[in-house]
């Protein structure tokens, strides 16, 4: 390796090995100089610094020959001191390449990580943090795998994918059939235990809580917590070293490459929350690490009048700015790492209305959508929205563009007032199930666009939600002051946990209804894992700080019934598809048959005001052309807590799902103008004979 930086290019950014040295560039549009600090290889020693020689549009960049993989390294930006001009740059602190592949360092909170003077905020803080800082390794590229790799995806459709919501660690923490030593990790999300249960469940799409590399807030480490849902990334490259086993002696980004591939080989995608909305380094409060002194004006949206502060659209502090080019190209860049590279299928972007904010709020055809829309990678994954943020006009569901799928609050809202509170009318609970067609329909969208959930990562588990009718965060440090407060939950009798078996059987019922509104609606379900296995999290709503058993799925006390509810449901949806994904009017084909009736208790068909009657929570749906096989299908619902009987449309019917049931077996069967005798608090799903749908 030779003293001198040679110019090298400015392209890619990052530092990258070439075969013969690192060739390194990086982005800052107001520094005066970069310098490139070269450090043992546990990054605990400083060993040389070197300025990069070349600037070329707002690039810095240099090259060092005979430099290998496996180099640690830090950069410094020098320019000027002026928070109120937005300009944060401050050398005396060692700063993490934004495109880093590796850490080396274990990151803990300390004053030299801020730049400004505790005491004196408008003052630059002169002590080093090179010692404590967060280092880069060069690592050895692998060559992106869309070129060739695309075939071995597998391209779930649209309107087959079921979503399973999971984090890497909760879920194979205490799995018992997950071996010890790959508990907890990538390896072990990837092992024959969890393979088994995704496959036998009928997932067929995995949504991973974050697992780009992210830092502990200070205030819950101050509290003896961390940030356990990982919602604060610090490095957009980097799986989450906590999340490795280090088995084998693979890498992380081996082990995170090796889990991708073996669940694409069990036909398994893999989709990847992701935090592009903002980053570790919180408001003008927080640590100076990266971004923030590398160029703070052109990575964070800053007010207008007041530049010394940050626009704070995420309720985290900062909002990265994607009306910069450089910040979109970030994003964009580390998307294709994840997908090229890495193999992933697709991500799941929070507080998505962030990334197509433009000077006068959200915009659809913001650069972010349209960069997205032409890349010939990027542009052939799944793109799923949060759509809503903190920021003015940040609730934007039904307004991304056409080919995104979005989280839909509306039906998680409605089924829950539904079914738990027993509020709400059947017409509100009908556009719900039919794909939420009031609010994708007028925009052009698909019905598989509404991705359909009643619980997710964030709130009560599906058991809390019929077991508490308040949040319990006290564990969570904030004098339970944390979460949201109104979830459309009830305990039914007792709060938490009860021996009733009278109080348990109401509770059994509400959440299979719950569970078979979703899976079989129109649209994209979602289940949050662990809800199949009757999961509690004693009532806390809010367990992102909580890394222990609050949060990690117990097997052992699994509700083997709604283990066996779930997968009937879910083989349901995939034989028959109730619904195609195409919207639905109600008017005959050539053959004089509607696609869908709606049906009251005595048979005959619903019309105008009577959808919108508050008394009125039973109804029946006809469907005359379903989405697969040729027989109708009828779906009944009983929204009250009575027992009803209902008059079956002419014909022989055979009931395939009872979410009255444990187990949701059925095996009533009748003819003619029949009376089903519907439990109070159920849904219902019947067939014509030779439907072909096996159990």
């Amino acid at each position: 390796m030779t003293a001198e930086l040679q110019h090298g290019h400015p392209w890619p950014l990052g530092v990258h090995w070439d075969g013969h040295g690192l060739n390194i560039a990086v982005f800052s549009a107001h520094a005066q100089r970069i310098d490139f600090c070269i450090f043992d290889e546990a990054g605990h020693r400083e060993l040389r610094r070197l300025t990069l020689p070349a600037r070329t549009h707002d690039v810095w960049h240099g090259y060092l020959p005979g430099a290998a993989p496996g180099l640690v390294y830090g950069l410094r930006a020098h320019g000027p001191w002026r928070p109120e001009r937005g300009l944060r740059f401050n050398a005396h602190k060692l700063l993490l390449d934004p495109y880093a592949r590796e850490l080396v360092g274990r990151f803990e909170w300390r004053a030299e990580h801020f730049a400004a003077d505790a005491l004196h905020g408008a003052d630059m803080d002169l002590r080093d943090n090179a010692a404590h800082a967060l280092k880069a390794r060069v690592v050895e590229a692998h060559h992106e795998r869309h070129e060739h790799g695309s075939e071995r995806r597998p391209h779930v459709p649209a309107e087959q994918t079921v979503i399973y919501e999971l984090h890497v660690k909760g879920f194979t923490q205490r799995h018992p059939g997950v071996p010890e030593a790959l508990r907890g990790s990538f390896a072990g999300l990837a092992s024959d235990a969890a393979i088994a249960h995704f496959k036998q469940l009928g997932a067929t799409t995995l949504c991973l809580l974050p697992v780009q590399q992210h830092l502990d807030e200070r205030r819950l480490v101050g509290l003896g917590l961390v940030n356990y849902w990982g919602y604060n990334t610090i490095a957009f490259f980097c799986p989450d070293a906590g999340l490795a086993s280090g088995a084998g002696g693979a890498s992380v980004r081996e082990e995170f490459r090796a889990m991708v591939a073996r669940l694409h080989g069990h036909g398994l995608e893999v989709v990847l929350d992701v935090v592009y909305n903002h980053s570790a380094e919180s408001d003008e409060h927080g640590p100076t690490l990266s971004l923030r002194g590398l160029d703070n004006a052109s990575y964070y949206r800053l007010p207008h009048d007041h530049k010394a502060a940050y626009e704070n659209h995420t309720g985290c502090g900062n909002t990265l700015d994607l009306r910069q080019p450089r910040t979109l190209q970030l994003v964009l860049d580390s998307l294709r790492y994840w997908a090229g590279e890495l193999g992933v299928d697709g991500f799941r972007f929070d507080l998505a209305p962030v990334l197509g904010r433009g000077d006068h709020g959200f915009d659809a055809r913001a650069p972010f959508f349209t960069a997205l829309a032409q890349d010939p990678l990027l542009s052939r994954l799944k793109m799923i929205a949060e759509p809503w943020d903190v920021g003015p006009g940040g609730y934007q569901l039904g307004a991304f563009p056409g080919g995104w799928l979005e989280w839909n609050d509306r039906f998680r809202d409605t089924l829950r007032a539904f079914w738990v509170e027993g509020h709400g009318t059947r017409g509100e609970f009908v556009q719900r199930l039919m794909g939420s067609s009031d609010i994708f329909q007028p925009r052009q969208r698909a019905p598989a666009e509404s991705v359909n959930f009643v619980v997710a990562h964030d709130g009560f588990t599906l058991a809390d939600l019929v077991r508490y009718a308040a949040r319990h965060n006290e564990a969570n440090g904030e004098n339970n002051r944390d979460g949201h407060g109104h979830n459309h939950s009830a305990n039914f009798g007792v709060e938490g946990a009860s021996d009733d078996a009278a109080v348990n059987a109401v509770r059994g019922r509400v959440m299979r209804a719950l569970l078979a509104s979703t899976l079989l609606a129109q649209g994209t379900p979602m289940l949050c894992a662990g809800d199949e296995l009757g999961r509690t999290q004693g009532g806390n709503n809010n367990a992102y700080c909580q890394d222990n058993e609050i949060s990690w799925l117990d097997w052992a006390n699994a509700d083997a019934d709604l283990l066996a509810f779930t997968r009937r449901a879910l083989a349901l949806r995939r034989q028959a598809l109730p619904f195609a994904n195409r919207w639905y009017d109600g008017l005959p084909d050539r053959h004089g048959v509607a696609d869908v009736t709606w049906l009251r208790v005595d048979g005959s068909e619903l019309h105008g005001d009577e959808w919108r009657r508050p008394d009125g929570r039973v109804f029946g749906c006809l469907i005359g052309r379903p989405g697969a096989g040729c027989t109708p299908l009828l779906l009944l619902v009983n929204g009250e807590p009575g027992d009803i009987d209902f008059m079956l449309p002419a014909g022989a019917w055979q009931a395939l799902l009872d979410s009255a049931q444990p187990r949701g077996e059925a095996h009533w069967q009748g003819a003619g103008d029949a009376l089903y005798p519907l439990p109070g608090r159920s849904l219902v799903l019947l067939a014509a004979p030779g439907h072909g749908i096996e159990l």
